[in-house]
């Protein structure tokens, strides 16, 4: 489920109580319902999906960015929890990836299209993220390759939350510096 856009003043409770839900939430049940089984057999790898957007403050969508937050900080509570018990509880923060998120059918694949194409531009690696970033890097929080890793939230974001790519940043420093 999407945020809602704009500010604090026009925040939508029940719309706030559904997102939070839907991203938050339902993390929390998913974990709380395999672990027993988990525990059981003295093993296992849970991969949260959190969002940049809970790394960063997005306020155009903060209830969406609050509840990634939630979900990443959640993640980590948990993974102190069971790792005792040879458990591993990890999440994945997607930056922009060209996915049709909210939409079906022809608008999705449109959507992706234009995705692909607007995100060469937005983060250090100029090319747009794809599933299959994603996917191969739950891949590696699933395998025995990452054993020791707990706790953490790993960004797939093509440097997004770094900050502009050099070239962008030079241009703008040179911007700045012709306006002084």
């Amino acid at each position: 489920m999407l945020g809602q856009t704009g500010g604090i003043e026009s925040m939508q409770v029940d719309r706030f109580d559904r997102v939070m839900a839907s991203h938050a939430r339902s993390v929390m049940l998913g974990m709380q319902h395999v672990a027993p089984q988990m525990k059981k057999q003295g093993f296992g790898s849970i991969i949260n999906t959190g969002s940049i957007s809970g790394i960063q403050a997005v306020s155009a969508y903060m209830d969406y960015s609050a509840a990634k937050a939630a979900v990443i900080h959640l993640t980590k509570c948990v993974a102190m929890e069971l790792g005792e018990f040879g458990i591993r509880v990890n999440s994945l923060s997607p930056g922009q990836i060209a996915t049709g998120m909210g939409r079906t059918g022809p608008d999705a694949v449109e959507k992706a299209a234009v995705l692909r194409e607007l995100n060469k531009t937005r983060q250090p690696i100029p090319r747009s993220g794809m599933p299959e970033d994603i996917a191969f890097a739950a891949l590696y929080l699933a395998s025995d390759e990452s054993s020791f890793v707990n706790g953490h939230d790993l960004v797939v974001d093509g440097g997004l939350i770094g900050g502009s790519s050099w070239t962008e940043r030079q241009r703008m420093s040179a911007s700045v510096q012709g306006a002084l």
